[in-house]
This record gives C-alpha cells, structure tokens and sequence, in this order.
C-alpha cells in the first residue's frame, strides 16, 4: 500500500547500504574542522520543546565566536538539532562520495530521474527529536552515525493537508505541519543504524527521533520534473489563497495542469507577491557545552 496520494517512483520506505561511514566523513576530527571553517550563514541550529500532547514549539540559535571542536562539544552534550545547508559547495568530497551512493539508489527505482540535487549535513544530539514536518522534496537520508528512528506517515489529506502544504513551499512558515498523537498508530517505522540509507514517498510526512547517542545524517534532497511541477502549482495555489481565492488541489491536476500553474509560479515569485516570513527567525541562544539543553541564552 502506498504512503502517499501523489505518485512517484518511492510508494515505501526502503532501507539501502551506502559505504561513508568508512571514509571518514562522521569522524570527530573531520566535524570540527568543517564547523571551523563552515559560513556562519548556512548553520541552522535548532532547540525543540514538547507538550504532553506532542506539540512542539521551536527556538533557533546562532554559531556564536568558538571553535568548531567547542561547537561539536556542546551538541553531543545537548539537545540540539544542526543542519549545514549547502554541503554540496561546502565539503565537496561529502558531496561527491555521495553521489555515487544516489546514483546507485536512483538506479535501482525505474522511473526516479533527478534533475537538481542538494544537501545538508545534520549533527544532532543524543535523545534530540524533530516535530512531524514535510520536505517539498525527495529525500535520502545517509546516515553515518549514531542511532535514528523514522517515522513515516501517509501522505493524505488528513495527514497532510496542501493548504500547509502551500505555506510551506511558500515559506509562509517552516516545514511543520498540524500533528495529533492519533497518527502515531499510522505511523512506518525505520530504526536506522550507520551505513544505512532511507528513502520514503515524496511528500511523505515524517518525524524523528534520535536514540541516546550522538547522530551524523547527510540529507540529501532531490528534485524530479513531476515534484517541480507540484511545488510550482503548490506555490500559485498559496498566492491566490493569499488573494481570497480557492485554488482547486493539486492531486486534482494533471500534467498540464501542474505544468501550467508552474509557469505562472515562476513569474509570480520573479514579481516578489509572496514574501518569505521564515527568512529571518529571532535567534535567542548560543550553543555552549555544560548548560542546559546545550544552549546559553543570549
């Protein structure tokens, strides 16, 4: 049974054996010395607290002046969650071991053709966990490190409503989308252990949780004609929205369909009528070894 309403190549989560781990890329020495010379601008460093009903609120943080060895230090004693965005540019020998892992994986699902790759590196802490979310993407997830667990949810309109859907792609607000506790009994499981790869469903719904031990993932999105067309159709669905319009859902389209509202996305972002509201989230903590959480208030 598939997990999503939008047809692809990936209908279930797969595990698959990739080869990083023996190359070095998760070793400590190798993190710190990237976190020393890495741009302070693609660092995403995030603090997630939970309600008794699974609610999430979020905090973000900056690099702050230390080390990168001190950085690393503070999350693998903390609870936090990092993602360095633009690892492709930033340590292209991650990105080109990497690639070959995906070819093989992009090779062995008929009909799955990339046409734009990009990654990020992921340090996250022991017990971290990160709130049920979507990627406007495909995803294989190469984990290096670490124990993770995946959760992975259908992909219908209850579980993934495209009104969030369009804020998302919109950059109306992050990635999160409305979760109940209900879900859980839906919910695909995937422990992964280091030298794993998992790939889910294109839009598939998912969480994660870290399991007591310091994990290293590299995220690699990619980007197929069909989820370019759906993100674009995603995207002038949000602006009509925006305008007191109700747009028909995009599973309702077909290729011409998709393919048109595309076209008018790309005009209608050129002409700047959706401004980003996540471009620039209030950081309030510096990440700091030996405090609470791994964070000191700034």
């Amino acid at each position: 049974m598939s997990d999503t309403r939008y047809q692809g190549p990936i209908q279930q989560p797969a595990v698959y054996p990739h080869s990083l781990v023996e190359q070095g890329f998760a070793d400590d020495a190798a993190l710190a010395d990237l976190l020393d010379r890495y741009p302070a601008t693609l660092i995403d460093i995030n603090l997630y607290d939970y309600d008794d009903e699974g609610q999430h609120s979020l905090r973000t943080g900056t690099r702050g002046r230390q080390s990168g060895a001190a950085l690393l230090e503070a999350i693998q004693a903390g609870r936090l969650w990092v993602n360095l965005r633009g690892i492709e540019s930033a340590w292209p020998e991650l990105w080109a071991a990497a690639s070959r892992e995906y070819q093989a994986i992009e090779a062995s699902l008929p009909g799955l053709k990339a046409v734009k790759r990009a990654g990020q590196l992921i340090l996250s802490s022991p017990q971290a966990r990160v709130p049920y979310h979507f990627d406007a993407a495909g995803v294989v997830l190469f984990h290096m490190r670490g124990r993770k667990r995946v959760f992975v949810f259908p992909g219908d309109e209850a579980h993934l409503p495209e009104r969030h859907m369009e804020l998302v792609v919109a950059r109306q607000t992050t990635e999160e989308v409305p979760y109940r506790m209900s879900f859980e009994a839906e919910a695909r499981i995937v422990d992964l252990e280091p030298g794993q790869a998992l790939t889910w469903p294109l839009y598939a719904p998912h969480r994660v949780e870290n399991l007591d031990r310091f994990c290293v993932s590299l995220s690699m999105d990619f980007q197929t004609w069909p989820t370019r067309w759906r993100n674009g159709a995603l995207f002038t669905n949000a602006v009509l929205r925006s305008r007191g319009r109700t747009p028909r859902h995009t599973d309702t389209m077909g290729t011409a369909g998709l393919m048109a509202r595309w076209v008018v996305a790309l005009a209608l972002r050129r002409a700047g009528l959706l401004r980003s509201r996540i471009a620039d989230l209030p950081r309030d903590f510096v990440p700091e070894a030996g405090l609470a959480d791994g964070a000191r208030p700034l």
